[in-house]
């Protein structure tokens, strides 16, 4: 057996690459089964709501990154219905409240975030959800609102807002008056402006909003607004239009929100961004416009408040639909008593960043929320909250994992912090809400444990927020490199109001750093982190002191660009939101093999490399074949294999390329190849890892999708299997336990247990059949129990129980042509096992156990006697080595493989050893019993078929038969139960067990007995005066 293992790894080393690809698809990958973790304890971000309003418990939830999810009982459970399109990214969502069953998705973010997905145009589903079919507008990009016409289902407004990263023609207001089959674009004015919100007069469907946004965001900024954001309302259906102004700012205008008072729409209230000196990710420092409303629809407005918090990101009214002066306002949820002339934020509990709400139309008590943090839902107008705490969209950024067992996962996420939890747990219910522990606040990113101290964590938080905690007492220590002067909290455009020095009067300056900054900790030296802002630092006291390795970026003034071709001044709205630091370092790494040998990639295009340390560095994005200038270099991956090797995966979509950019360096960065090879076009690469076992195989996480090959980057094949469509942001191999572990930015954290299957994939490939090298396994015992918990609750995945098993077909095969057989290692049978029969990988479980003992079913006819129905497993297995035996057309394959007892007991071999024994011969005695029972079972038969056939015989007569076999079930009931309880210990019987075993036992000659007795008493009754066809027989 050992030879077959070590011919796999040779294997891999003397393939050509090329051949190693011939016959890979999907295909060949869909036997392996991914498991969902979570978690849900924090949710994601929601961007938007559809309601049933005559039935409310059933509503829709558009996440950002995470599809659609549907309840039918209130949030009681949640469904995922939009898992296997184009695209996971969410704009809005809208439901016909006459034709309920038609549903619009509008794809695409419409946050403006430099983390915002794009989408692939509307989608329409006629049967609430269940399917969805693409109507078009494919190049939007993103989309702000659909909006439905109350009566008329084939009528439809999509707020196209186009392309957030450059120009691009398909944006503005679409109409269909088919359903979707054709659009008229109403409304465009430039390549730069879309349309962000439209809404329709409930009275006279023939008035229609529209408010047109300007925006652009590049890697360097953003704006949003200009000359092309206005408010715009026709009164024939889109035919016609003119922009509204009476009574609204002068000057140029951001973001704009639509609200219509559902119960007189001749009250309208829209949000106006507009203000002075932005402060990224923070507001203006001078608010002006806001909140207007207008009581003749929208001819005239009234100014009412200048409340309109960080409107670039989700600036939303909404009018109570039965009060037209309680009004809600998003991005920051606070509400009005007074039309919108004071606002309060509401005490909550939930998520504080917040993008839309929905109030029942009928109950005004009764309020739903969508923020980042998920769902909440009220029924005191938000006074009071109630959390779902069952829609897993968490959004990682990046994760890690640690060498406890099982080993834990780490993670930030999408404003939601740093977390960590576990792989899998002792519990049958699986990994709970309440085991993931938060060990880290505001946007989470890298966390890594300490390599000898496992009780010592890296955190990240944005802008390299890295902070030192010991998980063991909570202690934390910031140490954020280059903050000589101290941290600032929050983060201002300093450049753009001045020559880019502290503010005088606080006399502090923060090291500029990228929203996901970069960090490591050397595979070298366990103390050594290297950290990068504009800088790469290097610290070998774990972060307590700081040694500048040089600034690695262009140093370019962004204030020189220009954007939309204009260039930043005091009035630009929302000027650099989220992004108040540029150029930056994104990408940092070491190589594995060589101490000192760097890489460093920057948000401004550059790759540079130092052989020493960081002492000299040399630029070599030049080198890198066919990449443009200013691309953000995302992910630097360096070789386990070989000194020389690493590679980047960079992307492009913040210059609205969606090209994919992956490269690979063999002679320590001095010359650069592409690996993209077949990748499908515009997947937009994120993170990419090199296989520790074979150098061959890579993992590629894109925007749209995970990839991996298995001949070193020329072939690709997209790894979906059980998984929705999804962003891959990070992942990670287990060094020891060999999982992939993926971290989605819209669905948590999955893992494909052992990567065994992959790795030797490209050396047998071409040949009829293998059965992969099989993982130790170890017998767990799972807990059982706990507090109830009704089922808005959710429960990540354990690995399922048992010895691992992979297999490999090349074609499809008939069920007696392939057998799989578990022995001990003289070759005695102890399992049979269910190998599938479809070409590709196929993963089965051996459960530990012995062969089944057979069954108290019968077949009349023949007397055989199977070993399944109401059978016994058989018992454990000892732990020691066994042998898996593939059998496919007389072609025998065999792996070795080790059995491990479950890592909490400690129990003595030859314990263990008794204890499956005892097991065996409770068995022997239920097999007996089955045995004497054969002839009960057959006059119960014959019982039951004269039942069926409705022939009349002697009741009493029969009863000796009918208490016979209850008497059996009933003794071979008591015996299961002897079998299950002393399964539940492993150890020597109490007292009762030996008691209940001995008088089983006893019973079975007596019931012997009875049934010779009922045979020559009974059957004899039962013949009197009965057809000779429908006679019993003593045989």
């Amino acid at each position: 057996m050992l030879k077959k293992t070590l011919t796999f790894l040779a294997l891999f080393a003397i393939c050509s690459p090329l051949v190693l690809a011939q016959n890979l698809t999907s295909e060949t990958l869909s036997g392996l089964r991914l498991r969902n973790i979570g978690p849900a304890a924090m949710s994601g971000r929601v961007v938007d709501l559809a309601v049933v309003n005559k039935d409310p418990y059933t509503f829709y939830v558009a996440t950002a990154t995470g599809g659609i999810w549907k309840t039918t009982n209130n949030g009681v459970t949640m469904t995922p219905v939009f898992e296997n399109e184009s695209t996971h990214s969410m704009g809005a969502i809208a439901v016909h409240q006459e034709h309920t069953n038609i549903v619009w998705a509008g794809t695409g973010s419409r946050a403006n975030r430099q983390s915002s997905s794009w989408g692939d145009g509307i989608y329409k589903s006629t049967d609430g959800g269940k399917t969805w079919k693409n109507m078009g507008l494919k190049d939007s990009h993103h989309i702000g609102r659909v909006a439905l016409h109350p009566t008329d289902s084939s009528i439809v407004y999509v707020a196209a807002m186009g392309h957030l990263w450059g120009p691009n023609n398909e944006r503005g207001l679409y109409k269909s008056t088919d359903g979707g089959e054709t659009w008229e674009r109403q409304i465009f004015v430039n390549d730069d402006t879309g349309v962000v919100d439209v809404a329709i007069d409930p009275e006279n469907p023939e008035i229609v909003y529209a408010a047109t946004y300007q925006r652009r965001r590049k890697p360097f900024g953003f704006h949003g607004g200009g000359p092309g954001s206005g408010l715009h309302k026709s009164t024939d259906g889109g035919k016609s239009w003119k922009e509204l102004r009476t009574g609204l700012p002068e000057g140029d205008y951001g973001r704009i929100g639509i609200s219509i008072f559902q119960s007189d729409p001749n009250i309208v209230y829209v949000s106006v961004e507009q203000g002075f000196q932005y402060n990224a990710s923070t507001a203006y420092n001078e608010r002006r416009a806001g909140l207007y409303r207008s009581k003749d629809k929208g001819e005239t407005w009234e100014f009412m408040s200048n409340w309109n918090p960080r409107p670039m990101y989700a600036s939303q009214p909404l009018v109570d639909p039965s009060d037209a002066s309680r009004i809600y306002m998003m991005n920051q949820y606070s509400y009005s008593s007074d039309s919108g002339r004071t606002f309060r934020p509401a005490r909550q509990s939930l998520h504080g960043d917040d993008r839309i709400f929905w109030v029942n139309p009928k109950d005004s008590r009764h309020v739903m929320k969508g923020d980042d943090g998920g769902i909440g839902i009220s029924y005191d107008r938000g006074q009071k909250w109630l959390f779902y705490t069952n829609l897993p969209v968490s959004q990682f950024y990046r994760v890690a994992v640690d060498m406890a067992k099982p080993y834990n996962v780490y993670g930030g996420l999408q404003d939601n912090g740093s977390w960590y939890g576990p792989s899998q747990t002792y519990r049958s219910a699986g990994i709970l809400n309440e085991d993931w522990k938060k060990i880290g606040g505001g946007d989470g990113f890298l966390n890594l444990v300490h390599h000898t101290d496992p009780d010592i964590v890296y955190t990240e938080s944005q802008y390299l927020g890295l902070s030192r905690l010991n998980k063991k007492n909570g202690q934390r220590q910031s140490i954020r490199p280059g903050d000589l002067q101290g941290r600032i909290g929050a983060r201002r455009n300093w450049t753009a109001w001045g020559p880019g020095e502290p503010e005088p009067e606080l006399g502090n300056a923060m090291a500029p750093g990228n929203w996901d900054g970069p960090f490591f900790l050397s595979y070298h030296d366990a103390n050594t982190i290297y950290a990068g802002t504009e800088q790469l630092w290097k610290s070998t006291d774990g972060g307590a002191s700081w040694k500048s390795l040089g600034d690695l970026t262009t140093r370019v003034n962004r204030r020189e660009l220009t954007i939309m071709g204009q260039r930043a001044d005091t009035s630009t709205h929302s000027l650099d939101d989220g992004i108040p630091y540029y150029p930056t370092l994104t990408a940092v790494a070491e190589s594995k093999k060589k101490q000192g040998m760097l890489y460093v990639g920057t948000d401004d295009g550059l790759v540079q490399i130092s052989a020493d340390d960081g002492k000299n560095w040399t630029n070599v994005s030049d080198r890198l074949p066919g990449l443009p200038k200013e691309t953000w270099i995302n992910t630097i991956e360096t070789s386990s294999h070989e000194a020389g090797t690493a590679y980047v995966a960079i992307n492009n979509y913040r210059n609205n390329d969606f090209n994919n950019y992956v490269y690979k360096t063999t002679d320590f960065g001095q010359s650069w190849a592409s690996v993209v090879g077949d990748l499908p076009k515009n997947r937009v690469a994120r993170t990419l890892r090199e296989d520790p076992k074979n150098p061959n195989v890579l993992y590629l996480g894109t925007e749209i999708g995970l990839f991996v090959t298995v001949n070193g980057g020329r072939n690709w094949v997209e790894l979906k299997n059980n998984m929705p469509t999804l962003p891959f942001n990070d992942l990670v191999i287990h060094p020891r336990d060999n999982d992939l572990v993926l971290g989605t930015h819209g669905r948590g954290v999955w893992i494909l247990d052992n990567l065994n299957a992959i790795q030797e994939l490209g050396s047998v490939i071409n040949n009829e059949a293998a059965l992969f090298t099989i993982p130790d396994a170890e017998i767990i015992n799972y807990n059982i129990g706990g507090a109830h918990t009704g089922d808005m609750y959710y429960r990540g995945e354990n690995p399922r129980r048992g010895a691992m098993i992979d297999i490999y077909l090349k074609d499809d095969i008939a069920k007696d042509q392939i057998s799989l057989t578990i022995h001990d290692v003289d070759g005695n049978l102890i399992q049979e096992v269910n190998a599938g029969r479809k070409a590709g990988i196929q993963r089965v479980y051996w459960g530990f156990t012995h062969q089944s003992f057979k069954s108290g079913n019968i077949d009349p006819n023949n007397d055989r006697r199977g070993r399944r129905g109401f059978g016994l497993n058989g018992p454990q297995v000892v732990p020691g080595i066994y042998v898996a035996k593939l059998v496919v057309n007389g072609q025998t394959y065999e792996q070795q493989f080790k059995v491990m007892d479950d890592s909490r007991l400690d129990v003595d071999f030859n314990v263990r050893k008794a204890w499956t024994a005892s097991l065996f011969k409770i068995g022997r005695l239920y097999e007996e019993i089955i045995d004497g029972m054969l002839g009960a079972q057959k006059m119960q038969w014959h019982l039951n078929k004269l039942n069926s056939e409705k022939i009349k015989y002697n009741e009493d007569a029969a009863a000796p038969i009918i208490e016979l076999n209850r008497k059996y079930n009933e003794l071979l009931s008591r015996t299961r139960s002897v079998y299950f309880g002393v399964s539940g210990w492993i150890g020597p019987w109490s007292g009762d067990q030996q008691a209940q075993y001995d008088y089983y036992k006893s019973m079975i000659g007596k019931l012997e007995k009875e049934t010779q007795s009922v045979m020559k008493t009974a059957i004899p009754k039962l013949n009197k005066g009965m057809k000779k066809a429908n006679r019993f027989t003593n045989k």
